[in-house]
Protein backbone atom coordinates (compact mmCIF):
# COMPACT_ATOMS: atom_id res chain seq x y z
CA UNK A 1 0.00 0.00 0.00
CA UNK A 2 1.13 3.55 -0.66
CA UNK A 3 -0.41 7.01 -0.49
CA UNK A 4 -0.95 8.71 -3.86
CA UNK A 5 0.33 12.28 -4.30
CA UNK A 6 -2.34 14.99 -4.04
CA UNK A 7 -2.11 16.08 -7.68
CA UNK A 8 -2.67 12.54 -8.95
CA UNK A 9 -5.50 12.11 -6.48
CA UNK A 10 -7.22 15.23 -7.83
CA UNK A 11 -6.82 14.00 -11.40
CA UNK A 12 -8.27 10.59 -10.54
CA UNK A 13 -11.25 12.13 -8.78
CA UNK A 14 -11.98 14.28 -11.86
CA UNK A 15 -11.82 11.17 -14.07
CA UNK A 16 -14.12 9.26 -11.73
CA UNK A 17 -16.66 12.09 -11.71
CA UNK A 18 -16.78 12.16 -15.49
CA UNK A 19 -17.90 8.54 -15.47
CA UNK A 20 -20.58 9.02 -12.81
CA UNK A 21 -23.52 8.77 -15.16
CA UNK A 22 -22.36 5.71 -17.08
CA UNK A 23 -21.20 3.82 -14.01
CA UNK A 24 -24.35 4.40 -11.96
CA UNK A 25 -26.09 1.00 -11.66
CA UNK A 26 -29.59 0.82 -13.01
CA UNK A 27 -32.32 0.59 -10.38
CA UNK A 28 -35.70 -1.00 -10.99
CA UNK A 29 -38.67 -0.56 -8.72
CA UNK A 30 -39.39 -4.24 -8.14
CA UNK A 31 -36.22 -6.35 -8.36
CA UNK A 32 -36.57 -10.05 -8.98
CA UNK A 33 -35.38 -11.80 -5.84
CA UNK A 34 -33.23 -14.84 -6.51
CA UNK A 35 -34.17 -17.84 -4.41
CA UNK A 36 -31.49 -19.08 -2.06
CA UNK A 37 -33.15 -22.34 -1.17
CA UNK A 38 -36.41 -23.36 0.42
CA UNK A 39 -34.80 -23.96 3.80
CA UNK A 40 -33.50 -20.41 4.22
CA UNK A 41 -35.43 -18.47 6.88
CA UNK A 42 -36.94 -15.33 5.33
CA UNK A 43 -35.23 -13.06 7.86
CA UNK A 44 -31.74 -14.12 6.75
CA UNK A 45 -32.17 -12.32 3.44
CA UNK A 46 -34.46 -9.50 4.52
CA UNK A 47 -33.59 -5.82 4.84
CA UNK A 48 -35.41 -4.42 7.88
CA UNK A 49 -36.42 -0.75 8.03
CA UNK A 50 -37.23 0.90 11.35
CA UNK A 51 -40.26 3.19 11.24
CA UNK A 52 -40.71 5.67 14.07
CA UNK A 53 -44.47 6.21 13.62
CA UNK A 54 -44.70 9.67 15.20
CA UNK A 55 -42.25 10.96 12.62
CA UNK A 56 -42.86 9.02 9.41
CA UNK A 57 -46.03 10.43 7.81
CA UNK A 58 -48.97 12.37 9.21
CA UNK A 59 -52.20 11.53 7.36
CA UNK A 60 -54.74 13.56 9.39
CA UNK A 61 -52.78 16.80 9.85
CA UNK A 62 -52.47 16.77 13.63
CA UNK A 63 -48.65 17.00 13.51
CA UNK A 64 -48.11 13.39 14.57
CA UNK A 65 -47.36 10.51 12.21
CA UNK A 66 -49.85 7.65 12.14
CA UNK A 67 -50.71 4.22 10.76
CA UNK A 68 -52.48 5.50 7.65
CA UNK A 69 -49.42 7.60 6.98
CA UNK A 70 -47.19 4.53 7.11
CA UNK A 71 -49.55 2.67 4.80
CA UNK A 72 -49.45 5.53 2.28
CA UNK A 73 -45.67 5.19 2.05
CA UNK A 74 -45.40 1.42 1.70
CA UNK A 75 -44.92 1.63 -2.07
CA UNK A 76 -41.95 3.93 -1.47
CA UNK A 77 -40.44 1.30 0.81
CA UNK A 78 -41.15 -1.43 -1.74
CA UNK A 79 -39.44 0.61 -4.47
CA UNK A 80 -36.51 1.24 -2.15
CA UNK A 81 -36.03 -2.50 -1.69
CA UNK A 82 -37.28 -3.06 1.88
CA UNK A 83 -38.49 -6.52 2.94
CA UNK A 84 -39.76 -5.84 6.47
CA UNK A 85 -40.63 -2.88 8.65
CA UNK A 86 -40.09 -2.74 12.39
CA UNK A 87 -42.55 -0.22 13.85
CA UNK A 88 -41.74 1.22 17.27
CA UNK A 89 -44.59 0.97 19.82
CA UNK A 90 -48.07 2.12 18.75
CA UNK A 91 -49.96 0.78 21.77
CA UNK A 92 -51.96 3.09 24.08
CA UNK A 93 -49.49 4.95 26.26
CA UNK A 94 -49.13 8.11 28.35
CA UNK A 95 -46.15 8.79 26.03
CA UNK A 96 -43.70 9.50 28.84
CA UNK A 97 -41.16 7.51 26.82
CA UNK A 98 -43.05 7.92 23.54
CA UNK A 99 -44.67 4.50 23.50
CA UNK A 100 -42.18 2.45 25.49
CA UNK A 101 -44.46 2.92 28.49
CA UNK A 102 -47.43 0.75 27.53
CA UNK A 103 -50.82 0.96 29.23
CA UNK A 104 -52.60 -1.59 26.97
CA UNK A 105 -50.71 -4.21 24.96
CA UNK A 106 -53.66 -5.34 22.83
CA UNK A 107 -54.86 -2.05 21.37
CA UNK A 108 -53.72 0.86 19.20
CA UNK A 109 -53.17 4.35 20.60
CA UNK A 110 -55.86 6.63 19.12
CA UNK A 111 -53.25 9.20 18.11
CA UNK A 112 -51.94 6.62 15.62
CA UNK A 113 -55.32 5.35 14.44
CA UNK A 114 -57.46 2.29 15.06
CA UNK A 115 -57.01 -1.45 15.07
CA UNK A 116 -58.83 -1.42 11.75
CA UNK A 117 -56.16 0.90 10.38
CA UNK A 118 -53.50 -1.52 11.58
CA UNK A 119 -55.25 -4.45 9.92
CA UNK A 120 -55.31 -2.55 6.63
CA UNK A 121 -51.63 -1.67 7.02
CA UNK A 122 -50.79 -5.32 7.60
CA UNK A 123 -52.83 -6.45 4.60
CA UNK A 124 -51.34 -3.80 2.29
CA UNK A 125 -47.79 -4.53 3.45
CA UNK A 126 -48.24 -8.26 2.89
CA UNK A 127 -49.62 -7.64 -0.60
CA UNK A 128 -46.38 -5.80 -1.41
CA UNK A 129 -44.20 -8.52 0.08
CA UNK A 130 -43.31 -6.41 3.13
CA UNK A 131 -43.50 -8.06 6.53
CA UNK A 132 -44.47 -6.17 9.69
CA UNK A 133 -42.48 -6.58 12.89
CA UNK A 134 -43.92 -5.21 16.14
CA UNK A 135 -41.94 -3.64 18.97
CA UNK A 136 -42.76 -5.40 22.24
CA UNK A 137 -41.77 -4.08 25.67
CA UNK A 138 -41.38 -7.07 27.99
CA UNK A 139 -39.32 -5.58 30.81
CA UNK A 140 -41.79 -3.01 32.12
CA UNK A 141 -45.18 -1.38 31.66
CA UNK A 142 -46.55 2.10 32.16
CA UNK A 143 -47.55 3.02 35.68
CA UNK A 144 -50.96 3.69 34.09
CA UNK A 145 -51.31 0.05 33.02
CA UNK A 146 -54.24 -1.61 34.86
CA UNK A 147 -51.85 -4.31 36.06
CA UNK A 148 -49.73 -1.79 37.93
CA UNK A 149 -52.73 0.12 39.27
CA UNK A 150 -53.95 -3.12 40.80
CA UNK A 151 -50.49 -4.02 42.05
CA UNK A 152 -50.10 -0.63 43.74
CA UNK A 153 -53.57 -0.64 45.29
CA UNK A 154 -52.64 -2.70 48.37
CA UNK A 155 -49.99 -4.97 49.86
CA UNK A 156 -52.18 -8.04 49.41
CA UNK A 157 -53.59 -7.41 45.94
CA UNK A 158 -53.33 -10.53 43.71
CA UNK A 159 -51.16 -8.58 41.27
CA UNK A 160 -48.83 -7.19 43.94
CA UNK A 161 -46.15 -9.70 42.97
CA UNK A 162 -46.43 -8.82 39.27
CA UNK A 163 -43.92 -6.00 39.94
CA UNK A 164 -40.81 -5.58 42.12
CA UNK A 165 -41.80 -4.13 45.53
CA UNK A 166 -39.40 -3.84 48.46
CA UNK A 167 -39.14 -2.16 51.83
CA UNK A 168 -36.70 0.68 52.28
CA UNK A 169 -33.40 0.29 54.12
CA UNK A 170 -32.24 2.59 56.91
CA UNK A 171 -34.83 5.16 55.98
CA UNK A 172 -33.82 5.26 52.33
CA UNK A 173 -33.88 3.20 49.14
CA UNK A 174 -33.67 -0.62 49.28
CA UNK A 175 -30.20 -0.49 47.66
CA UNK A 176 -28.04 1.60 45.32
CA UNK A 177 -29.49 0.47 41.98
CA UNK A 178 -29.75 3.29 39.46
CA UNK A 179 -32.16 4.03 36.65
CA UNK A 180 -30.70 4.07 33.14
CA UNK A 181 -32.30 7.50 32.81
CA UNK A 182 -30.81 9.00 35.96
CA UNK A 183 -30.97 8.79 39.78
CA UNK A 184 -32.34 5.95 41.91
CA UNK A 185 -34.14 3.02 40.31
CA UNK A 186 -36.54 2.95 43.29
CA UNK A 187 -39.64 5.11 43.84
CA UNK A 188 -41.59 5.20 47.10
CA UNK A 189 -45.32 4.60 46.95
CA UNK A 190 -46.71 6.50 49.96
CA UNK A 191 -49.96 4.50 49.99
CA UNK A 192 -48.27 1.19 50.81
CA UNK A 193 -44.97 2.63 52.07
CA UNK A 194 -42.95 0.34 49.81
CA UNK A 195 -40.61 1.12 46.92
CA UNK A 196 -41.13 -0.19 43.39
CA UNK A 197 -38.23 -0.84 41.02
CA UNK A 198 -37.86 0.75 37.57
CA UNK A 199 -34.77 0.25 35.43
CA UNK A 200 -35.94 3.18 33.27
CA UNK A 201 -38.28 6.08 34.09
CA UNK A 202 -40.23 6.34 37.32
CA UNK A 203 -43.37 5.85 35.22
CA UNK A 204 -42.04 2.52 33.84
CA UNK A 205 -42.21 -0.04 36.67
CA UNK A 206 -40.43 -3.33 36.00
CA UNK A 207 -42.44 -6.52 35.75
CA UNK A 208 -41.54 -9.47 37.95
CA UNK A 209 -40.57 -12.18 35.46
CA UNK A 210 -40.10 -14.70 38.27
CA UNK A 211 -43.89 -14.73 38.58
CA UNK A 212 -45.34 -17.38 36.21
CA UNK A 213 -48.55 -15.34 35.83
CA UNK A 214 -46.53 -12.48 34.32
CA UNK A 215 -44.95 -14.81 31.79
CA UNK A 216 -48.32 -16.29 30.90
CA UNK A 217 -49.81 -12.83 30.36
CA UNK A 218 -46.94 -11.57 28.20
CA UNK A 219 -46.87 -14.72 26.06
CA UNK A 220 -50.61 -14.33 25.55
CA UNK A 221 -50.05 -10.80 24.27
CA UNK A 222 -47.47 -12.02 21.78
CA UNK A 223 -49.88 -14.71 20.57
CA UNK A 224 -52.51 -12.02 20.06
CA UNK A 225 -50.30 -10.16 17.56
CA UNK A 226 -48.92 -13.30 15.93
CA UNK A 227 -52.47 -14.48 15.35
CA UNK A 228 -53.08 -11.22 13.50
CA UNK A 229 -50.22 -12.12 11.16
CA UNK A 230 -47.26 -10.02 12.29
CA UNK A 231 -43.90 -11.52 11.37
CA UNK A 232 -42.11 -11.19 14.68
CA UNK A 233 -41.01 -8.84 17.42
CA UNK A 234 -38.19 -6.50 18.20
CA UNK A 235 -37.93 -7.03 21.95
CA UNK A 236 -37.00 -3.95 23.94
CA UNK A 237 -34.52 -4.09 26.83
CA UNK A 238 -34.80 -7.86 27.19
CA UNK A 239 -31.45 -8.34 28.91
CA UNK A 240 -32.94 -6.50 31.94
CA UNK A 241 -35.85 -8.88 32.64
CA UNK A 242 -34.40 -10.20 35.91
CA UNK A 243 -32.87 -8.65 39.01
CA UNK A 244 -30.88 -10.14 41.87
CA UNK A 245 -33.37 -11.44 44.45
CA UNK A 246 -30.93 -10.65 47.28
CA UNK A 247 -30.71 -6.99 46.19
CA UNK A 248 -26.93 -6.82 46.33
CA UNK A 249 -25.58 -3.32 45.71
CA UNK A 250 -24.13 -2.71 42.23
CA UNK A 251 -20.41 -1.85 42.13
CA UNK A 252 -19.53 1.80 41.62
CA UNK A 253 -17.25 2.87 38.77
CA UNK A 254 -15.04 5.98 38.57
CA UNK A 255 -16.63 9.30 37.67
CA UNK A 256 -20.14 10.68 37.28
CA UNK A 257 -22.73 10.52 34.50
CA UNK A 258 -24.63 13.32 32.72
CA UNK A 259 -27.33 13.19 35.41
CA UNK A 260 -24.83 13.87 38.21
CA UNK A 261 -24.92 10.30 39.57
CA UNK A 262 -21.90 8.15 40.34
CA UNK A 263 -21.19 5.77 37.47
CA UNK A 264 -22.28 2.24 38.26
CA UNK A 265 -21.91 -1.26 36.85
CA UNK A 266 -25.34 -2.86 36.38
CA UNK A 267 -24.04 -6.18 37.66
CA UNK A 268 -27.17 -7.33 39.47
CA UNK A 269 -29.83 -5.93 37.13
CA UNK A 270 -28.66 -6.93 33.67
CA UNK A 271 -27.89 -10.21 31.87
CA UNK A 272 -28.84 -12.54 34.68
CA UNK A 273 -28.83 -16.23 33.62
CA UNK A 274 -32.60 -16.62 33.98
CA UNK A 275 -33.16 -14.47 30.89
CA UNK A 276 -32.16 -17.42 28.70
CA UNK A 277 -35.03 -19.51 30.07
CA UNK A 278 -37.39 -16.82 28.82
CA UNK A 279 -35.65 -16.65 25.43
CA UNK A 280 -36.14 -20.39 24.96
CA UNK A 281 -39.82 -20.10 25.84
CA UNK A 282 -40.24 -17.16 23.46
CA UNK A 283 -38.52 -19.06 20.65
CA UNK A 284 -40.74 -22.09 21.19
CA UNK A 285 -43.75 -19.80 20.95
CA UNK A 286 -42.49 -18.15 17.74
CA UNK A 287 -41.59 -21.49 16.15
CA UNK A 288 -45.14 -22.73 16.64
CA UNK A 289 -46.35 -20.32 13.92
CA UNK A 290 -46.13 -21.28 10.23
CA UNK A 291 -44.94 -17.84 9.03
CA UNK A 292 -41.64 -18.32 10.93
CA UNK A 293 -41.72 -15.16 13.08
CA UNK A 294 -38.39 -13.62 13.98
CA UNK A 295 -37.25 -12.49 17.43
CA UNK A 296 -34.92 -9.48 17.42
CA UNK A 297 -33.34 -8.64 20.77
CA UNK A 298 -32.10 -5.24 21.84
CA UNK A 299 -28.82 -6.81 22.92
CA UNK A 300 -26.53 -4.08 24.18
CA UNK A 301 -23.90 -6.62 25.20
CA UNK A 302 -20.30 -5.75 26.17
CA UNK A 303 -18.68 -8.27 23.81
CA UNK A 304 -19.52 -10.40 20.77
CA UNK A 305 -19.10 -13.42 23.03
CA UNK A 306 -21.83 -12.15 25.35
CA UNK A 307 -24.06 -11.33 22.40
CA UNK A 308 -23.50 -14.83 21.04
CA UNK A 309 -25.11 -16.36 24.14
CA UNK A 310 -28.46 -14.88 23.07
CA UNK A 311 -28.64 -17.31 20.13
CA UNK A 312 -28.80 -20.20 22.59
CA UNK A 313 -26.57 -23.24 22.96
CA UNK A 314 -28.87 -25.17 20.60
CA UNK A 315 -29.80 -22.18 18.40
CA UNK A 316 -33.04 -22.18 20.33
CA UNK A 317 -33.23 -18.62 21.63
CA UNK A 318 -33.14 -15.32 19.71
CA UNK A 319 -32.56 -15.45 15.94
CA UNK A 320 -31.27 -11.86 15.64
CA UNK A 321 -29.59 -10.17 18.61
CA UNK A 322 -28.91 -6.56 17.60
CA UNK A 323 -25.16 -6.02 17.31
CA UNK A 324 -24.35 -2.87 19.27
CA UNK A 325 -20.64 -3.69 19.19
CA UNK A 326 -20.47 -2.77 15.51
CA UNK A 327 -23.10 -0.02 15.79
CA UNK A 328 -21.10 1.73 18.53
CA UNK A 329 -17.68 1.88 16.86
CA UNK A 330 -18.39 5.57 16.14
CA UNK A 331 -15.25 6.09 14.06
CA UNK A 332 -14.05 5.03 10.64
CA UNK A 333 -11.44 2.45 11.57
CA UNK A 334 -10.61 -0.36 9.17
CA UNK A 335 -8.85 -2.45 11.86
CA UNK A 336 -11.74 -2.13 14.35
CA UNK A 337 -14.47 -2.93 11.84
CA UNK A 338 -12.43 -5.83 10.42
CA UNK A 339 -11.97 -7.28 13.91
CA UNK A 340 -15.62 -6.95 14.93
CA UNK A 341 -17.04 -8.28 11.67
CA UNK A 342 -14.68 -11.26 11.93
CA UNK A 343 -15.76 -11.86 15.53
CA UNK A 344 -19.48 -11.85 14.78
CA UNK A 345 -18.94 -13.91 11.63
CA UNK A 346 -17.19 -16.53 13.77
CA UNK A 347 -19.33 -16.15 16.88
CA UNK A 348 -19.30 -19.24 19.13
CA UNK A 349 -22.99 -19.98 18.52
CA UNK A 350 -22.63 -19.69 14.73
CA UNK A 351 -25.60 -17.33 14.86
CA UNK A 352 -26.74 -15.16 11.95
CA UNK A 353 -25.45 -11.56 12.23
CA UNK A 354 -27.69 -8.48 12.44
CA UNK A 355 -26.18 -5.07 11.65
CA UNK A 356 -27.28 -1.47 12.04
CA UNK A 357 -25.71 1.96 12.45
CA UNK A 358 -28.61 4.21 13.48
CA UNK A 359 -31.87 3.95 15.38
CA UNK A 360 -34.24 6.06 17.49
CA UNK A 361 -31.84 6.02 20.46
CA UNK A 362 -28.64 6.97 18.61
CA UNK A 363 -27.23 10.06 16.96
CA UNK A 364 -27.57 9.46 13.23
CA UNK A 365 -24.61 8.03 11.34
CA UNK A 366 -24.16 11.20 9.27
CA UNK A 367 -22.77 12.95 12.37
CA UNK A 368 -21.11 9.95 14.03
CA UNK A 369 -18.98 9.01 11.03
CA UNK A 370 -18.80 12.17 8.93
CA UNK A 371 -15.69 14.34 9.03
CA UNK A 372 -17.40 17.57 7.96
CA UNK A 373 -15.71 17.61 4.55
CA UNK A 374 -16.51 14.22 2.98
CA UNK A 375 -19.85 13.42 4.64
CA UNK A 376 -21.62 12.62 1.39
CA UNK A 377 -18.98 10.07 0.38
CA UNK A 378 -18.84 8.66 3.90
CA UNK A 379 -22.63 8.23 3.96
CA UNK A 380 -22.37 6.05 0.84
CA UNK A 381 -19.42 4.15 2.31
CA UNK A 382 -21.50 3.41 5.42
CA UNK A 383 -24.35 2.19 3.23
CA UNK A 384 -21.99 -0.31 1.60
CA UNK A 385 -20.69 -1.39 5.00
CA UNK A 386 -24.24 -1.96 6.24
CA UNK A 387 -25.71 -3.74 3.23
CA UNK A 388 -22.92 -5.85 1.71
CA UNK A 389 -21.70 -8.16 4.54
CA UNK A 390 -23.31 -11.50 5.38
CA UNK A 391 -26.18 -10.86 7.75
CA UNK A 392 -29.48 -9.05 8.16
CA UNK A 393 -29.15 -5.26 7.91
CA UNK A 394 -31.44 -2.93 9.78
CA UNK A 395 -31.95 0.59 8.42
CA UNK A 396 -33.43 3.62 10.20
CA UNK A 397 -35.96 5.83 8.48
CA UNK A 398 -34.32 8.69 6.60
CA UNK A 399 -30.80 7.29 6.58
CA UNK A 400 -31.26 6.55 2.89
CA UNK A 401 -31.53 10.29 2.16
CA UNK A 402 -28.87 11.39 4.65
CA UNK A 403 -31.07 12.85 7.38
CA UNK A 404 -29.07 14.56 10.12
CA UNK A 405 -29.45 14.76 13.88
CA UNK A 406 -30.91 18.18 14.72
CA UNK A 407 -30.74 18.75 18.47
CA UNK A 408 -33.03 21.23 20.22
CA UNK A 409 -31.38 24.58 20.87
CA UNK A 410 -33.26 25.36 24.09
CA UNK A 411 -34.33 23.26 27.04
CA UNK A 412 -37.92 24.46 26.65
CA UNK A 413 -37.99 22.84 23.18
CA UNK A 414 -36.98 19.37 24.46
CA UNK A 415 -39.62 16.64 24.29
CA UNK A 416 -37.52 13.65 25.37
CA UNK A 417 -37.46 13.28 29.19
CA UNK A 418 -33.80 12.24 29.04
CA UNK A 419 -32.97 15.67 27.67
CA UNK A 420 -35.16 17.41 30.23
CA UNK A 421 -33.43 15.55 33.07
CA UNK A 422 -29.88 15.77 31.72
CA UNK A 423 -29.82 19.21 30.05
CA UNK A 424 -27.40 20.62 28.94
CA UNK A 425 -24.91 17.73 29.07
CA UNK A 426 -27.56 15.32 27.81
CA UNK A 427 -29.91 16.86 25.23
CA UNK A 428 -31.98 13.74 24.68
CA UNK A 429 -32.98 11.87 21.54
CA UNK A 430 -35.25 14.38 19.81
CA UNK A 431 -32.52 15.19 17.31
CA UNK A 432 -32.61 11.76 15.67
CA UNK A 433 -36.43 11.55 15.70
CA UNK A 434 -37.35 14.56 13.57
CA UNK A 435 -40.01 14.14 10.83
CA UNK A 436 -39.20 12.27 7.64
CA UNK A 437 -38.22 14.63 4.84
CA UNK A 438 -40.32 13.79 1.79
CA UNK A 439 -40.46 16.97 -0.26
CA UNK A 440 -38.88 20.43 -0.56
CA UNK A 441 -42.20 22.02 -1.45
CA UNK A 442 -43.54 22.94 1.99
CA UNK A 443 -42.25 24.09 5.38
CA UNK A 444 -42.99 20.63 6.80
CA UNK A 445 -41.29 18.66 4.01
CA UNK A 446 -44.41 16.72 3.07
CA UNK A 447 -44.64 15.13 6.53
CA UNK A 448 -47.77 17.08 7.43
CA UNK A 449 -49.75 20.07 6.18
CA UNK A 450 -47.79 23.35 5.84
CA UNK A 451 -50.22 25.01 8.26
CA UNK A 452 -49.64 22.43 11.02
CA UNK A 453 -46.97 22.51 13.73
CA UNK A 454 -45.35 19.05 13.77
CA UNK A 455 -44.57 17.37 17.08
CA UNK A 456 -40.88 18.03 16.41
CA UNK A 457 -39.62 20.73 14.03
CA UNK A 458 -38.59 19.77 10.50
CA UNK A 459 -34.88 20.58 10.03
CA UNK A 460 -34.05 23.46 7.65
CA UNK A 461 -31.96 21.17 5.42
CA UNK A 462 -35.17 19.45 4.27
CA UNK A 463 -35.17 21.88 1.35
CA UNK A 464 -32.30 19.92 -0.20
CA UNK A 465 -32.25 16.65 1.75
CA UNK A 466 -35.52 14.96 0.85
CA UNK A 467 -36.92 12.03 -1.12
CA UNK A 468 -38.35 14.03 -4.02
CA UNK A 469 -35.13 15.93 -4.75
CA UNK A 470 -32.89 12.90 -4.42
CA UNK A 471 -35.15 10.65 -6.45
CA UNK A 472 -34.39 12.66 -9.60
CA UNK A 473 -30.63 12.87 -8.99
CA UNK A 474 -28.85 9.74 -10.32
CA UNK A 475 -25.89 10.35 -8.00
CA UNK A 476 -27.94 10.94 -4.85
CA UNK A 477 -27.60 8.94 -1.66
CA UNK A 478 -31.15 7.65 -2.14
CA UNK A 479 -30.37 6.18 -5.55
CA UNK A 480 -27.12 4.78 -4.17
CA UNK A 481 -29.12 2.90 -1.52
CA UNK A 482 -31.51 1.65 -4.20
CA UNK A 483 -28.58 0.33 -6.23
CA UNK A 484 -27.12 -1.49 -3.23
CA UNK A 485 -30.47 -2.94 -2.22
CA UNK A 486 -31.04 -4.21 -5.74
CA UNK A 487 -27.65 -5.91 -5.65
CA UNK A 488 -28.53 -7.54 -2.31
CA UNK A 489 -31.66 -9.02 -3.86
CA UNK A 490 -30.19 -10.16 -7.16
CA UNK A 491 -26.53 -11.15 -6.66
CA UNK A 492 -26.37 -14.79 -5.47
CA UNK A 493 -23.11 -14.16 -3.59
CA UNK A 494 -24.75 -11.39 -1.55
CA UNK A 495 -27.66 -13.67 -0.70
CA UNK A 496 -25.92 -16.91 0.14
CA UNK A 497 -22.19 -16.32 -0.15
CA UNK A 498 -19.77 -16.73 2.72
CA UNK A 499 -17.81 -13.84 4.23
CA UNK A 500 -14.02 -13.86 3.75
CA UNK A 501 -11.69 -11.13 5.03
CA UNK A 502 -8.98 -10.02 2.61
CA UNK A 503 -5.96 -7.77 3.18
CA UNK A 504 -6.18 -8.41 6.93
CA UNK A 505 -3.29 -6.12 7.89
CA UNK A 506 -4.28 -2.98 5.98
CA UNK A 507 -4.66 -0.04 8.35
CA UNK A 508 -6.83 2.08 6.04
CA UNK A 509 -8.84 -0.20 3.75
CA UNK A 510 -11.39 -2.69 5.01
CA UNK A 511 -11.97 -5.31 2.30
CA UNK A 512 -13.90 -8.56 2.21
CA UNK A 513 -15.20 -11.12 -0.26
CA UNK A 514 -18.66 -12.63 -0.51
CA UNK A 515 -17.86 -16.06 -1.93
CA UNK A 516 -20.29 -18.56 -3.41
CA UNK A 517 -19.94 -22.25 -2.56
CA UNK A 518 -17.94 -24.29 -5.05
CA UNK A 519 -20.03 -25.31 -8.04
CA UNK A 520 -22.65 -22.60 -7.52
CA UNK A 521 -23.97 -20.56 -10.42
CA UNK A 522 -22.89 -16.95 -10.21
CA UNK A 523 -19.88 -14.86 -9.30
CA UNK A 524 -18.13 -13.72 -6.16
CA UNK A 525 -18.48 -10.13 -4.94
CA UNK A 526 -15.58 -8.17 -3.56
CA UNK A 527 -16.01 -5.06 -1.38
CA UNK A 528 -13.29 -2.52 -0.57
CA UNK A 529 -13.76 0.49 1.73
CA UNK A 530 -11.14 3.20 2.15
CA UNK A 531 -11.73 4.50 5.66
CA UNK A 532 -9.11 7.22 5.43
CA UNK A 533 -9.06 10.80 4.14
CA UNK A 534 -6.22 10.03 1.72
CA UNK A 535 -6.23 8.04 -1.51
CA UNK A 536 -4.90 4.53 -1.19
CA UNK A 537 -3.44 2.15 -3.75
CA UNK A 538 -3.91 -1.45 -2.69
CA UNK A 539 -3.57 -4.96 -4.02
CA UNK A 540 -6.84 -6.83 -3.60
CA UNK A 541 -5.79 -10.45 -3.31
CA UNK A 542 -8.69 -12.82 -3.89
CA UNK A 543 -7.90 -16.07 -2.03
CA UNK A 544 -7.19 -19.12 -4.22
CA UNK A 545 -7.40 -17.15 -7.44
CA UNK A 546 -4.94 -16.24 -10.20
CA UNK A 547 -5.57 -12.56 -10.81
CA UNK A 548 -4.67 -12.68 -14.47
CA UNK A 549 -7.53 -15.07 -15.13
CA UNK A 550 -10.19 -13.09 -13.23
CA UNK A 551 -12.83 -10.99 -14.93
CA UNK A 552 -13.68 -7.90 -12.93
CA UNK A 553 -16.79 -5.74 -13.21
CA UNK A 554 -17.60 -2.71 -11.08
CA UNK A 555 -21.13 -3.07 -9.71
CA UNK A 556 -21.32 0.13 -7.69
CA UNK A 557 -18.95 2.73 -6.29
CA UNK A 558 -19.38 5.93 -4.35
CA UNK A 559 -16.80 7.47 -6.70
CA UNK A 560 -18.31 5.87 -9.83
CA UNK A 561 -15.05 4.15 -10.79
CA UNK A 562 -15.18 3.07 -14.46
CA UNK A 563 -14.56 -0.63 -15.08
CA UNK A 564 -11.44 0.00 -17.16
CA UNK A 565 -9.69 1.78 -14.29
CA UNK A 566 -9.96 -1.05 -11.79
CA UNK A 567 -7.04 -3.45 -11.51
CA UNK A 568 -7.05 -5.89 -8.59
CA UNK A 569 -3.27 -5.77 -8.47
CA UNK A 570 -3.28 -1.98 -8.19
CA UNK A 571 -6.68 -0.71 -7.08
CA UNK A 572 -6.94 3.01 -6.49
CA UNK A 573 -9.43 4.12 -3.83
CA UNK A 574 -9.93 7.89 -3.43
CA UNK A 575 -10.54 9.35 0.04
CA UNK A 576 -13.36 7.40 1.69
CA UNK A 577 -13.85 5.51 -1.56
CA UNK A 578 -16.07 2.44 -1.57
CA UNK A 579 -16.32 -0.06 -4.41
CA UNK A 580 -18.29 -3.26 -4.96
CA UNK A 581 -17.07 -5.46 -7.80
CA UNK A 582 -18.00 -8.82 -9.28
CA UNK A 583 -15.12 -11.22 -9.83
CA UNK A 584 -15.26 -14.46 -11.78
Amino acid sequence: MRVIPAVLCLLLCQIFSSYAQQAQPSVKNSPTIISTGKDDPWWQHAVIYEVYPRSFQDSNNDGIGDIKGIESRLQYLKDLGIDAIWITPMYPSPQVDFGYDISDYEAIDPQYGTMGDFDVLLKTANSLGIRVIMDIVLNHTSDQNPWFKESASSLNNPKRDWYIWRDGKNGSYPNNWQSWFGHSAWTLDPKTNQYYYHYFYTQQPDLNWRNPEVRKAMYGIMRYWLDKGVSGFRMDAVSRLFEDVELHDDPYLPGYNAFGDRNIQHKYTDDLPEVHDVFRELRKLADSYPNHPVLIAEADEPTIGDLSKMYGAQSDEVQLPMDFQIADVNELSAPRFRKLFAEVENNPAHGWPEYFFSNHDQVRQWERYGDGAHNAQIAKLMAVLELMPRGTPQMYYGEEIGMRTTEPARKEDVRDPIGITGWPKEKGRDGERTPMQWSPASPNAGFTSPSVTPWLPVPPNARTVNVETEKSDPNSLLNFYKALLRLRHTEPALLSGSYVTINPDDQHVFAFLRRLPAGSHGRDVLVALNMSSQSQTIQLRVPDAKHGSLRVKVLVSNYAVPMSSLDLDQTILPPFGAVVVAVE
